[in-house]
């Protein structure tokens, strides 16, 4: 049996260290290298990531990462992706992060969501939910559900749809499309909504929609809608049963 308080620690462990890598902005983390398993073409910066969270976590579990694919055995697996937003992360874009889900015959029982640039850090297992910062672990919020300030929504890869967004802008919905799908799912609880248009990867889902799990979500092989307000969510699912996006 996972000691879970462990396996957490060690992974925000790893997840400071990488940040401290990442911020030395070495010539090598920018280096192309080969097709990694998500599809992608891994950088210097995703193996950097992906080796320092293997030499940490992978004494818990089998590892299924984006970049390598499977490592190791076990009973348990983690789904992980080292370096989500790298092409954030590439071009200077400050919202990247990494995504990292420890699951037991397919059912997460740890999800852990990293943004490397503001150090924040998202954590759920059966009995806790709550945010910290990599710089000052023993500090935690508990995520709020709601919030009156919540003003827009998320839409990721927006690029593949350009033409359903304009039934958002028709019905006032405010929406940002940042680029790291694990870290955008963890900030649901935040904004008004979030949609993805395709299919989300396992390794950003697997921890993102974990987080998501109190909040109102429809998902298909086409969309995934989220939201905390139930007529929000009711008015989205609407408008795309009605095939308007």
């Amino acid at each position: 049996m996972i000691n879970f308080h462990s396996f957490i620690k060690d992974a925000l462990a790893a997840s400071l260290e990488i940040q401290k890598r990442l911020q030395q902005n070495s010539p090598s983390l920018y280096e192309k290298h080969t097709l990694g398993a998500g599809g992608d073409i891994s950088y210097g910066a995703d193996l950097v990531a992906e080796a320092i969270y293997i030499s940490h976590l992978g004494k818990y579990a089998k590892i299924d990462s984006e970049e390598s694919g499977v490592i190791g055995d076990g009973k348990y697996t983690i789904y992980l992706d080292p370096l989500d937003g790298s092409e954030n992360f590439k071009t200077n874009f400050p919202y990247y992060g990494a995504s990292i889900a420890l699951c037991l015959q397919e059912n997460t029982v740890v999800a852990i969501v990293v943004n490397f640039i503001s150090s924040e850090v998202f954590v759920r297992t059966e009995n806790e939910f709550y945010k910290t910062y990599l710089n000052e672990l023993t500090w935690k919020q508990s995520v709020a559900e709601n919030s009156s300030l919540s003003s827009v929504g998320i839409v990721e890869k927006a690029y593949d749809k350009p033409q359903k967004l304009t039934v958002l802008k028709e019905n006032k919905l405010k929406f940002r499309s940042p680029g790291a799908v694990a870290l955008s799912l963890a900030y649901a609880h935040y904004v008004n909504y979030m949609l993805f248009f395709g299919t989300i990867r396992v390794y950003d889902m697997q921890a993102g929609l974990y987080i998501c799990k109190d909040l109102h979500i429809y998902q298909d092989d086409e969309m995934t809608i989220i939201s905390k307000d139930s007529d929000l969510f009711d008015k989205l699912c609407k408008l795309y049963n009605k095939e308007q996006f």
